[in-house]
């Protein structure tokens, strides 16, 4: 059975519950042999990722979750390991009670979860919850799942790492940091996105013998994975005109370097002409260090309209500040109707005098900004962040992007995709100043508001990645300048 890596359809937990109620009782495709195929397909990954292991520890619940780890102890017995298999205590019925004799009769012994002793295995397989969990679990059950997580042998999950909501990607109390993790039928689109990226670790996909054109046929997906893009080659007699004025502004006393990255990533990513508005004392710096951006002292409103008028996109926000100079900018600039990125603390000054957008915008928060913005606190934006990046869509008529591990980017009627890629060393400043400038960058060049945001979502993290190469910690932002020229030019993978 072959997984499917880059499949880059994404359903909810219910959703994935009617595919498998609609292969049961459609084709006629008994439960027990999905469990049967599930089983077969993870005892598969696990003598792929790990072929030197000859025993194993399962922990089993008391639903189907519990019932593919059952069968998967099965086969281990079969291909000769040893197989300590531990199972909640509770009632069994249908194919998950069926599964537990099928061990048994395997020649397996099931020990209660918290039998006495500690077994020393190769790999470790959690078949605790999948996605039948959206609660912290109870106390006992987050004891075993902290020493699992703390014991240091390899951990394959089943479906989902337990403890981790499948729907939303958070984890409400403990949960499962597996190695790998088999997914079973369709995508979960909680796998992608918030705690999900340090639950995971490497995520495959079976789909258990069903097409996945089928699949979508009977459920429309609820998100996408964003894949890989660049931009088309440019017609040999192309010039600066044709690839947009994108007007940077931004940068209050102190924070020059926030504008600056802004500026410069938009001239990474293709605008023709790129300038700054921003306060006098930046100028030197700015025209010393890059002297491609055209850098403009802007004490006010009236300097700034010029600049205005002659700007295709504006990239507003990155260290703009929230003082008198900042907020006078910000309501002039948004008075010129241009398409612009929101970021920073224009999206600050925006959560205190809430507007919503006629012209293309997208807004780029963080999830403290996105709590601002809704009135909510960061831990309900985490709690639910397909509902929050959607809402703020729909609020504020625009293409919101909700960054974090697992970027989300929702447009006003509901469409939302979801970014693979990132690492923690993109976790520094100044990371959000260029993902302002790319994504302004792109609508200069005639992008829809929505194909700036996802694509420049996927360029900004790829070049996050390619940077990481040299080692995630101590990387800084302008680290993703350079991969970031070759990403959108097609020369990079």
């Amino acid at each position: 059975m072959t997984a499917i890596p880059h499949s880059r359809a994404l359903y909810t937990v219910e959703q994935v519950r009617a595919l498998d109620r609609w292969a049961i009782g459609t084709l006629r495709i008994e439960g027990l042999e999905l469990m049967r195929r599930a089983a077969a397909a993870a005892f598969a990954s696990l003598r792929r990722h790990w072929p030197q292991a000859a025993s194993i520890a399962v922990y089993c619940g008391a639903g189907n979750n519990g019932g593919d780890g059952f069968l998967l102890g099965a086969l281990a017995l079969g291909a000769g390991f040893h197989v300590e298999l531990r199972a909640l205590v509770g009632a069994r019925a249908g194919d998950a009670a069926r599964a537990r004799e099928i061990f048994v009769e395997a020649g397996g012994t099931v020990h209660p979860l918290d039998a006495p002793g500690w077994p020393a295995v190769d790999v470790r397989v959690d078949a605790l919850y999948g996605t039948g969990l959206h609660r912290a679990p109870p106390p006992p059950v987050a004891a075993l799942i902290e020493r699992i997580n703390a014991d240091g042998a390899p951990v394959l999950a089943l479906d989902v790492p337990s403890g981790l909501d499948a729907d939303s990607g958070n984890c409400p109390g403990a949960a499962i940091r597996a190695d790998v993790t088999v997914g079973f039928i369709a995508g979960k689109r909680g796998l992608h996105t918030g705690r999900a990226p340090g639950q995971v670790g490497v995520l495959e996909l079976y789909t258990l013998g069903l097409q996945e054109a089928d699949l979508r046929r009977q459920a429309q997906p609820d998100a996408h994975l964003l894949m890989p893009a660049a931009l088309p080659r440019r017609a040999r007699n192309a010039h600066k005109g044709d690839n947009g004025h994108v007007l940077a502004v931004g940068g209050e006393h102190g924070m020059a370097g926030a504008i600056r990255l802004c500026g410069e990533a938009a001239q990474r990513a293709g605008a023709g002409l790129v300038s700054v508005a921003t306060r006098a004392e930046h100028l030197t710096a700015l025209n010393a260090a890059r002297p491609e951006l055209m850098a403009h002292a802007v004490d006010g409103p009236q300097a700034l309209e010029p600049l205005l008028a002659r700007a295709s996109v504006l990239a507003l926000g990155p260290g703009l500040g929230q003082g008198a100079w900042g907020h006078a900018l910000w309501l002039t600039a948004l008075d010129a109707g241009k398409p612009l990125v929101l970021d920073a603390d224009g999206l600050n000054l925006l959560a205190r005098e809430p507007r919503r957008f006629g012209q293309p915008a997208v807004l780029t928060p963080h999830p403290g900004e996105a709590a601002r913005l809704l009135g909510s606190t960061v831990a309900a934006i985490e709690a639910d962040r397909f509902a929050a990046a959607r809402e703020l869509a729909r609020r504020y008529d625009a293409v919101v992007v909700l960054k974090g591990a697992g970027s989300l980017i929702a447009d006003p009627d509901g469409r939302l995709d979801v970014c693979p890629w990132g690492n923690p060393g993109m976790a520094s400043g100044g990371m959000g100043d260029l993902l302002t400038g790319i994504v302004a960058a792109l609508l200069a060049q005639g992008r829809s508001a929505w194909q700036a945001a996802t694509l420049g979502v996927g360029l900004h993290a790829r070049a996050g990645d390619l940077a990481a190469r040299e080692g995630e910690i101590g990387m800084l932002a302008s680290d993703l300048l350079a991969p970031l020229r070759e990403l959108i030019n097609g020369v990079a993978a």
